[in-house]
């Protein structure tokens, strides 16, 4: 009876577990949108940090040493070529004057006395040459002194505005000390940025020219977009690219000139370069698409029974909703278009077949 008990139990066992299996089987498969990978073309933009800098930024710096006794301008303030900006006090140059005049008067008188004795042929005629040479060496020093006085005087080397004043009146400088001031000439203003191998080669490689100086003439126009998010009314030009890439940053630097009659940039100012390019014959798929592990862009492959399966993609550009692929998936491939926050690896789905700009377009309407 005990053993019949047991073989009564084992088969309850055994019906319990095929009906969970069967249960398990029959978890319902619900609906969802898949998308084919797209070939297309794409404009996008891309920000890159910049510094600006003045058409012309010329560094002013004391000759002479001495202490500031002048500052004749304010940060800021225009000036024009040749203004006076600093004066350093001479004092101790008028006195040197002095005594360079009595040296050279003094050299002229013994030379004045040497020339008819050389004549009378009483002395040789190398003591006279030596007299003249001292003299004009004395001269030559009278010379120095008068030009590190009007030295004293520091005036702006360009027509521009005044930038940081960094040395005050009774300041000692001399002309081992930093900059007094730079005067930026900034109705014309460069703004200096780079960007790295992969996005130069796609920037320059459709444009039109035969070599890189042709090509900058054709390239698009670029933005700037400044510190607090506006974005500057004057489209810039790029006008230089460095010839050899930076082996430590991987990275090309560009020159981009922009108008600056308003005088709204400043030397020093930071923004962003906004790039413009275009991408033929791109390989695309709606960026919610996808999500992120570890560090890596996944999306949910679409196999022929339903079946999903995560797949590694590497990409190279990325628009507001647009990704365009490098690797990973090919043309015609169908993904999983959304709810990859709602699925599992290995879960079947019932497909239902969408667009690329269906999927972009319902994003749209959901984040107005």
């Amino acid at each position: 009876m005990f053993r019949n008990l047991l073989i009564l139990l084992f088969s309850l066992l055994i019906l319990s577990c095929a009906k969970e299996k069967k249960v398990a089987n029959n978890k319902p498969i619900y609906p969802y949108k898949v998308v084919q990978a797209e070939i297309r073309d794409v404009s996008y933009e891309k920000a890159y940090p910049a510094s600006v800098k003045g058409e012309v930024s010329s560094e002013v710096r004391a000759k002479i040493s001495g202490y500031i006794d002048a500052v004749y301008v304010d940060e800021g303030q225009k000036v024009r070529k040749g203004q006076k900006l600093f004066h350093i006090e001479t004092a101790s140059l008028s006195e040197q004057v002095q005594t360079a005049k009595a040296q050279v008067e003094v050299a002229e008188v013994e030379v004045a006395r040497l020339r008819p004795l050389v004549e009378k042929k009483v002395i040789s005629e190398i003591q006279l040459k030596t007299a003249e040479a001292k003299l004009a060496e004395m001269k030559s020093n009278l010379n120095t002194i008068y030009a590190n006085i009007s030295y004293a005087t520091i005036t702006s080397p360009v027509n521009g505005v005044v930038g940081s004043i960094n040395f005050r009146q009774g300041t000692l400088v001399g002309p081992n000390t930093a900059s007094l001031t730079e005067v930026s000439d900034i109705q014309n203003v460069y703004a200096y940025f780079s960007m790295n191998e992969k996005d130069f080669l796609s920037f320059t490689k459709d444009v039109k020219g035969k070599d890189m100086e042709e090509k900058i003439k054709n390239l698009p126009s670029v933005q700037l977009l400044l510190a607090d998010g506006s974005l500057y009314a004057n489209e810039g030009n790029i006008v230089t690219i460095s010839g050899s890439i930076n082996q430590e940053t991987g990275s090309v630097s560009f020159r981009a000139k922009f108008p600056n009659q308003e005088g709204i940039l400043r030397d020093g100012s930071s923004a962003r370069v906004i790039v413009k390019n275009e991408v033929k014959d791109a390989l695309v798929i709606p960026y919610q698409s996808t999500f992120e592990q570890q560090g890596q862009t996944i999306v949910y492959k679409v196999s022929e029974t339903d079946s999903l399966y995560t797949k590694k993609i590497t990409t190279s550009i990325k628009t507001d909703r647009l990704l365009v692929i490098d690797h990973g998936i090919e043309k015609g491939d169908k993904i999983l278009a959304e709810g990859v926050n709602v699925v599992r690896s290995g879960q079947k789905i019932k497909s239902k077949l969408t667009t690329v700009d269906e999927v972009l377009d319902t994003y749209q309407t959901a984040f107005k």
